[in-house]
């Protein structure tokens, strides 16, 4: 009677520890879950994260990485998470029947291994994610399929009707000239658009299924790739009629490897163009050129040097503290002034792209220009923060490129008043190549800056140098450990009139 009772309350206690262990488990899976999401799903690059993580796969407690890019509880993700619930209440399960087991004959040595198992069930929840993530994945491919399937049928469907579907897609520049294209097309058409940098056949999907119609005249589809074949699949997709590459350069090394790997995957866009599209490109950057060069197809070059051998042009051009203005010109069509709350020669040439599709579609000068002047800066990509505190603020932390930093460091220069003070923590995914850019960056800020923040101690390194060897004073450097100290010491040496330049955002899966 007493060994039945004991039982009882034994089986009683147990469960009640495994329902606890079963919240906490999940709770704990929450992050893993954020940081397979951050990677697209893609369990190479989460194990590449892993092993560069150790620190926080330790911590027990779930805390989002950044308000930049939290944890989105999408429909995939929410499967996912179900499939992951299952096997960790499944292993706590088999705890328990072990445990079971293990007091009939012993109960101290019944307890002990049960808290050791379900540790060890908390402590992987990340690998465990791995296979969830490998039991949900046949099912996600099936749904994606013919959410992919309806979206294409629709697009063939509407480019019947007349529907015109621009491909835009390059190394950087992208979501800016997507969205500069929008303002621009909408003094003479209705455009529909992809938002931030949905640039995924799963997202343009999404945007084609549910937002894509009859009165859309132009569509803009951003595509993005992180290794060969996969501007090929989204450009299935869309099938656009006219394909922009805005710039080729050193971003996502770590994937790619080579510049020509890029170029090869970009041209991509190009490829998929009939031979009777249009093929534009950004003829002043060196890695494009070769690409417009032996392209067959109709081609259109923009561009602000070699302007004898472009079709849309910018010249004249003045850039100062709260835009840019140039003279805008049309081959065969002339010319008319442009001006532009953009900052940065950069932005010139994302809104000449833009001014290359109105060309195409028969726009004038005049109406381009008047949507260029209606162009409203991208958040995060070079743009003036003004907080009523006196100093100005330019906000470029969407994840940085060395043609980007550059302009960046351009636009900080034009500004006469006050110290210039720059906030950075480099650049990264730039491959075998990121040292040594970011040691350049380190000379190019010397040259510029009053002030140099720079966030993480190990990973600026190379700027470090580079500011050093450029003769910048050890006294105006700061390296903080995160951007929480960054802006606390930024708050010290900040003053009324002076200008600070937050010069791209480490990816909330990144860390030292």
């Amino acid at each position: 009677m007493y060994h039945s009772v004991s039982f009882v309350m034994f089986f009683a206690i147990y469960l009640l520890l495994s329902s606890a262990i079963y919240k906490l488990v999940n709770k704990r899976a929450l992050y893993p879950l954020h940081m397979l999401q951050l990677e697209g799903y893609n369990e190479s690059e989460y194990r590449a994260w892993i092993r560069a993580n150790g620190e926080k796969i330790k911590a027990f407690r779930y805390k989002p990485t950044s308000e930049k890019t939290p944890l989105v509880m999408t429909d995939r993700a929410t499967r996912l998470y179900k499939v992951h619930c299952h096997l960790n209440a499944a292993l706590i399960g088999a705890s328990f029947g072990v445990a079971v087991v293990l007091w009939k004959e012993h109960a101290a040595l019944s307890g002990i291994v049960f808290v050791i198992l379900c540790l060890l069930i908390g402590y992987f929840q990340y690998a465990i994610l791995i296979y969830a993530n490998r039991i949900n994945y046949p099912r996600e491919m099936k749904i994606n399929q013919g959410f992919y399937d309806a979206a294409q049928k629709k697009v063939r469907d509407l480019k019947e009707k007349g529907l015109q579907v621009v491909g835009i897609t390059g190394s950087f520049g992208k979501t800016s000239t997507k969205f500069i294209t929008s303002t621009v097309l909408e003094e003479a058409f209705v455009v529909q658009n992809t938002p931030s940098s949905y640039n995924t056949p799963m997202g343009l999907s999404k945007v084609i299924n549910n937002e894509l119609d009859e009165k859309d005249e132009i569509f803009l589809a951003e595509l993005g790739a992180k290794e060969p074949g996969e501007i090929a699949e989204v450009a299935e997709l869309v099938q656009p009629s006219i394909g922009i590459i805005t710039a080729i350069g050193p971003t996502h090394m770590h994937l790619f490897k080579t510049i020509e790997n890029i170029q090869k995957t970009k041209y991509e866009l190009i490829e998929a163009l009939a031979d009777d599209d249009i093929a534009i490109f950004n003829y002043d950057n060196d890695y494009v050129k070769p690409l417009a060069d032996k392209t067959k197809k109709r081609t259109i070059r923009y561009g602000m040097e070699d302007i004898e051998k472009l079709d849309v042009y910018a010249k004249d051009i003045a850039v100062h503290e709260r835009g840019s203005s140039f003279t805008l010109g049309f081959k065969d069509k002339g010319e008319v002034k442009a001006e532009t709350k953009l900052l940065g020669k950069h932005n010139i040439s994302n809104l000449l792209a833009a001014a290359s599709v109105g060309y195409v579609l028969g726009m004038e000068p005049e109406a381009v220009a008047r949507g260029i002047k209606k162009v409203e800066p991208v958040e995060h990509r070079l743009n003036i923060v003004d907080g009523g505190t006196g100093i100005i603020v330019i906000d470029d932390a969407f994840n940085s490129n060395p043609v980007g930093a550059r302009a960046a460091l351009d636009v900080l220069g034009q500004f006469e008043k006050g110290k210039k003070i720059i906030v950075t923590p480099g650049m990264v995914e730039l491959g075998d190549m990121e040292e040594e850019e970011n040691y350049k960056l380190g000379k190019e800020i010397a040259g510029v800056c009053d002030v140099a923040i720079l966030v993480g101690k190990k990973r600026t390194v190379p700027i470090q140098k580079g500011l050093m060897d450029a003769g910048f004073g050890e006294e105006k450097m700061i390296v903080a450990k995160n951007l929480d100290e960054a802006t606390a010491s930024l708050g010290h040496v900040a003053a009324v009139g002076d200008v600070v330049l937050f010069e791209n955002d480490l990816p909330d899966s990144y860390d030292e």
